[in-house]
């Protein structure tokens, strides 16, 4: 790799972990058929697109849900719950290897996410981590929802750059969307494809990111 001197961090199945799958089982579980054709890894319906994006509210999300399955009696519970299933957790060395990185480089957060998740996941953060949000672990974190912009957008990556005096060539992204990647190589970022089977304590310190162990508490 080139110099990195910035690392912007994904969230999903970067650091957090989730499952499409599960979510697509859970639906299904509701009496929804054929839900690979609306929400899946690769892309899904663009109501998706719009709560991630903060262009819709929870509320006219779940009419969506409701529209899009013709499913009118589902309740916002069963569609909260079912949506949720998405979110599986993460594991307290993801936040050492932030903390540790933190220390050498300018990291920032740049996650798709939404409303429902959002507050799921802060929640989650202070009940399971004790800490009030992902703040503590970047210079600043950013959330789709909150920016009305959503990978693989290029205006999303520009604004980071821009309100940060970032150099892209100076930037690594790491995703595991390719086709976020696609975005930020065009632009000029460095880029790292965050697979399955591997896990951002090995990468980082593979790649020499990082090159000593965590410290200890």
């Amino acid at each position: 790799m080139k110099t990195i001197k910035n690392i912007i961090f994904d969230y999903g199945n970067v650091i957090f972990m989730i499952d499409f799958k599960k979510t697509q089982h859970t639906f299904t579980e509701l009496g929804i058929e054929n839900v690979e054709r609306f929400f899946a890894h690769t892309g899904h319906a663009p109501l998706f697109d719009e709560f991630e994006k903060g262009n819709i509210s929870s509320a006219e999300f779940r009419d969506g849900i409701r529209n899009i399955t013709n499913a009118p009696g589902l309740t916002d519970e069963e569609i909260d719950r079912a949506w949720n299933t998405l979110l599986l957790g993460v594991t307290p060395v993801n936040h050492q290897i932030l903390l540790e990185a933190k220390k050498n480089y300018r990291t920032f957060l740049l996650s798709n996410n939404n409303e429902i998740h959002y507050n799921w996941i802060m929640e989650y953060l202070k009940r399971e981590h004790q800490v009030e949000s992902n703040a503590i672990f970047f210079e600043k974190d950013y959330y789709s929802h909150l920016m009305h912009m959503r990978k693989p957008n290029a205006d999303i990556f520009e604004y980071v750059l821009q309100e940060n005096n970032l150099l892209p060539e100076e930037s690594l992204f790491i995703d595991d969307s390719p086709q976020h990647l696609k975005t930020a190589k065009e632009l000029g970022f460095q880029t790292h494809l965050m697979k399955p089977d591997d896990s951002l304590e090995n990468f980082m310190y593979r790649s020499g990111l990082l090159k000593q162990g965590l410290e200890k508490s």
